[in-house]
């Protein structure tokens, strides 16, 4: 297997993620607003778990299709889909070889805080290419590796301000946090540079259209005080040329 094991944490994985308000409050906003409508479109929801943000694609009109390596995890967004149905299918597969998709076939793609949980960036982005249509655009969030570098973490200065200690920003790879109770103390993540990240990008055949930088506002602030400091999300817009 060439991405993190989420069939070992899938139960607990559920429930963090329906409970997660820097996904809510901060993520799903800015994706959606960057989106713009969506009504009728073919949308690839990309490593999709179990499916929280592919039944709000399908909620606004969108024909979603959810793909995942976690079979766990699509299971459960199935049993979601079977309770309360929206139309969407879902495919077992994996992000760097698509082999169940067809070129062109979508309008766009969405990918939610899930490209840090990827070995070959460079193969997906290429495989991503592939199945979208001329013009389809490609929407990712990552967390913002210039702030959120291995061991990196939060601080309260003298003056009591909240602060960001970043470390380790050019160590580009696999790790692991110290923190056991989070999804990257328990299965790990990879750590890439912006500029990795936004290259490889573009070498794929994307062009940048936008990027957005969302602040931590009410409830994500008053759990974690320094998301209205430094941005919580990273939002990359990108276009097929």
């Amino acid at each position: 297997m060439t991405t993190l094991n989420y069939d070992a944490i899938a139960d607990w994985y559920d429930e963090s993620v329906r409970s997660n308000v820097h996904t809510h409050d901060i993520v799903e906003p800015a994706l959606f607003a960057l989106m713009g409508e969506i009504a009728g479109l073919h949308i690839c929801d990309l490593a999709c778990g179990q499916g929280v943000t592919a039944r709000q694609l399908a909620q606004r009109g969108a024909i979603v299709m959810g793909i995942d390596i976690s079979e766990k995890l699509l299971a459960i967004a199935q049993q979601d889909e079977e309770r309360e149905p929206l139309g969407i299918s879902y495919r077992h597969d994996d992000a760097q070889t698509l082999v169940t998709v067809a070129d062109t076939t979508f309008d766009g793609v969405l990918c939610s805080t899930a490209l840090m949980d990827i070995a070959d960036i460079a193969a997906t982005f290429q495989q991503v290419h592939r199945v979208l249509r001329f013009g389809g655009w490609f929407l990712f969030a990552i967390l913002p590796p210039y702030i959120f570098p291995p061991h990196s973490y939060f601080y309260i200065d003298e003056q009591g301000d909240v602060c960001r200690a970043v470390k380790n920003y050019f160590n580009e790879g696999f790790w692991r946090s110290d923190n056991k109770n989070g999804v990257r103390g328990q299965i790990g993540t990879y750590h890439r540079t912006l500029s990795t990240y936004l290259n490889t990008l573009i070498d794929a055949g994307f062009m940048v259209e936008c990027i957005a930088e969302p602040q931590g506002t009410g409830a994500i602030v008053q759990r974690v005080p320094g998301y209205n400091v430094v941005p919580a999300s990273l939002i990359v817009k990108a276009v097929v040329i």
